[in-house]
């Protein structure tokens, strides 16, 4: 197990570095440029995001597949990873965290109106998408979509699903004093209860769960960022700052370099959001849209809330927790997480604790899907009851279990896993200009394509 684990970290550390990090970065600015800053956009994309075009191929609506996609997205990587950051690279990897969200949504946007174009229906009539069809029907290259589904399913058992577990497992276990074990049983329990019954009841108990829990989660961060009202204005010019000086960030931070800044930041960004990593495009196929230009932008308005309003908020919470008390520890991104919430009188706790469990619950939910549709391209729908069982079962033995491994593994598996969806989005750029010219360019936004002609909108 020691040379399993030392050969894991060391790949992660590798596939993890700055080429990575340089290859995502570079696909946001070019996809920034060539599409015309589909940022500016981005009010246009959340009204749609609440928008049902009912008569449109598809299995769920639009607001259905985004909260299926944030469910998946946002986790504990958005409350711990950003903590992380900042004990890392210092306060400064707030903004690189920031700025990497902001371009990310070109690369979601470009993710998709990819996934809609190249998707296709499948042996029950529903639809399915992602980057492995992209790369076989749109490139013609399927040993690579192969090699993505792959990883996708690998990658779906760990940071998806046993890593999830056991973060909830070790919270209840530390704040509440519960076995593991029953925790085990009782969070396998419900997911099974949930996955079994397929896209609609993951994505029906998704568009309940991801706003209920993001606006208790954002009502909780805006209460404490008053509470510490007179540190918050310093935390944000000490953000700015710490982002673009070499010196130490003072007030209880650790000295950082810019590079150091960035590095923690972007990567944190990069993550914690997954633009690029081609997972959200796998549940925006089953989207009912009458183009792929609307949901290109209602998959957009995910990385914003995820990095640019979640993780900016969790981020100014903590850095002007840590103005208001040096002494917190800067052993690790949990310690310091739990340390800077728990300084807030009555309810710092516990907003951290059910913002914890409901992101990790809702994270084992949306990876289900991405790994079930990963396992349907490859072996086809006879073996997704085997995959739901497995699925099911791991999410007991994560709960139970010490996943240090785990953790690299699966870093390891995502990283694979955008590679190849990097790849189809840059050989992929013409069809992208293409079809956003003509639907969003051209003002017509509201067109149908294919049989989708005459599909009403209506509220959600």
């Amino acid at each position: 197990m020691e040379i399993f684990s030392h050969f894991f970290t060391e790949l992660s550390s590798l596939l993890w570095g700055w080429p990575m990090i340089i290859l995502l970065l570079g696909t946001h600015l070019y996809l920034t440029v060539i599409l015309r800053f589909p940022q500016r956009h981005i009010f246009k994309a959340i009204r749609l995001s609440i928008k049902r075009d009912k008569e449109s191929t598809g299995d769920v609506s639009q607001f259905a597949s985004l909260s299926t996609a944030l469910a998946a997205t946002i986790g504990t990587g958005n409350i711990i990873g950003v903590a992380t950051a900042i004990a890392l690279g210092g306060p400064g990897a707030v903004l690189w965290c920031w700025l990497t969200g902001v371009l990310g949504i070109s690369t979601k946007y470009a993710e998709g109106l990819l996934a809609i174009k190249y998707r296709k229906k499948n042996a029950d009539g529903k639809m399915s998408g992602g980057p492995m069809y992209a790369l076989e029907y749109g490139l013609g290259w399927k040993w690579l979509a192969i090699l993505f589904a792959i990883f996708t399913t690998c990658a779906s058992f760990g940071l998806g699903n046993t890593v999830q577990a056991n973060a909830i497992a070790t919270l209840t276990k530390e704040t509440y004093e519960v076995s593991p074990y029953i925790t085990g049983i009782v969070i396998s329990v419900l997911v099974g209860a949930v996955v079994l019954g397929g896209i609609k009841s993951i994505a029906r108990v998704c568009s309940t769960l991801v706003p209920f829990m993001a606006f208790f989660y954002v009502a909780g961060c805006i209460y404490i960022i008053g509470v510490n009202t007179a540190y918050v204005w310093p935390a944000i010019k000490l953000i700015c700052v710490s982002a673009f000086s070499p010196h130490a960030a003072g007030g209880g931070f650790i000295g950082t370099t810019v590079m150091m800044a960035a590095r923690y930041g972007i990567a944190r960004g990069l993550f914690s959001n997954e633009s690029g990593l081609g997972s959200a495009p796998i549940v925006a196929a089953a989207a009912q849209t009458r183009n792929p230009v609307r949901q290109a932008l209602v998959s957009s308005s995910g990385t914003f809330w995820d990095t640019v309003v979640i993780c900016a908020m969790t981020g100014i919470v903590i850095v002007s927790s840590v103005l208001a008390y040096p002494d917190i520890s800067f052993d690790d991104g949990a310690v310091l997480t739990k340390t800077a919430f728990s300084k807030i009188p009555v309810i710092g706790t516990p907003i951290l604790t059910f913002g914890l469990l409901t992101f990790a619950f809702s994270t084992i939910l949306g990876w289900f899907y991405y790994g079930e549709r990963a396992i349907e391209y490859l072996k086809g729908r006879k073996w997704v009851l085997v995959y739901r069982i497995i699925y099911i079962a791991a999410v007991f033995l994560g709960s139970i279990i010490h996943l240090t491994i785990v953790w690299d593994f699966a870093d390891c598996m995502n990283a694979l896993m955008a590679i190849p969806n990097l790849m189809s989005l840059l050989a992929l750029s013409g069809v992208l200009i293409h079809e956003t010219r003509k639907y969003l360019w051209e003002g017509n936004i509201d067109e149908s394509e294919g049989n989708d002609a005459g599909a009403e909108e209506s509220t959600c």
